[in-house]
This record gives C-alpha cells, sequence and structure tokens, in this order.
C-alpha cells in the first residue's frame, strides 16, 4: 500500500511539529547599544527562526519572527531579558496574517530593511 503525502500534513495545513507562526515585536527599553540584535540574531538560528530585527530611532528595536510556535515563544520570552546590559520595559508581540516566507534571520544596520 502506498502512503499518501497527506497523512503527514496537520489540520493547519503544515507539515511537521508546531505550526509555523509569524509574530512582530516592539520592543523598548535600554535595548540598544547593548547588542541586542546580535544577540537576537544568535538566538534566533539556533532556535531556527527566521526574520529580521532592527533599531528604531526612537530607541527602540523592531523584530519580525517566523518559526515553529514553540521556537518562536522561547525566542519572545528571550526578548523579556535580552542580552546582559539591556533593561527591557515593554515587548508587543503581534500575529502577523498573511506573512511573506523567510529563509534567514538578518541583523538590520538601522531603520532602513
Amino acid at each position: 500500500m502506498m502512503s499518501n503525502e497527506t497523512d503527514n500534513i496537520n489540520e493547519s495545513g503544515w507539515q511537521g511539529g508546531d505550526e509555523i507562526i509569524t509574530l512582530h515585536l516592539s520592543i523598548t527599553g535600554r535595548v540598544q547599544g547593548v547588542g541586542f540584535r546580535e544577540s537576537m540574531r544568535l538566538i534566533a538560528q539556533a532556535l531556527n527562526v527566521t526574520g529580521w530585527v532592527r533599531n528604531l530611532a526612537d530607541g527602540s528595536v523592531e523584530a519580525t519572527v517566523q518559526g515553529e510556535e514553540a521556537a518562536v515563544e522561547q525566542l519572545v520570552n528571550w526578548c523579556h531579558n535580552g542580552p546582559p546590559g539591556a533593561n527591557v520595559k515593554y515587548v508587543n508581540a503581534r500575529a502577523v496574517e498573511d506573512a511573506e516566507t523567510y529563509i534567514a534571520f538578518s541583523r538590520w544596520a538601522g531603520t532602513e530593511r
């Protein structure tokens, strides 16, 4: 008997374990000049989370993160503390519907992406 390719697709339509989600993050506090973006990029890569992160002119950090739900949640949890030297005041996460697909995690130099 041949296996049907749809046997491994869950109710959400994604193959594999967790559902793929995309979140947009706004992170405020002392989050610039402390290695936040580079640390976030390294953590995201370790978790197989894709997307991007950048500094904003108002002193906050903005990011879009995409991956398996459990991995994205781990990254968001990390954002609440950030790297040593950071003093995170607030993390706002909102779901992004119909997001583009990211293949890596990028650290942008400034407000342009």
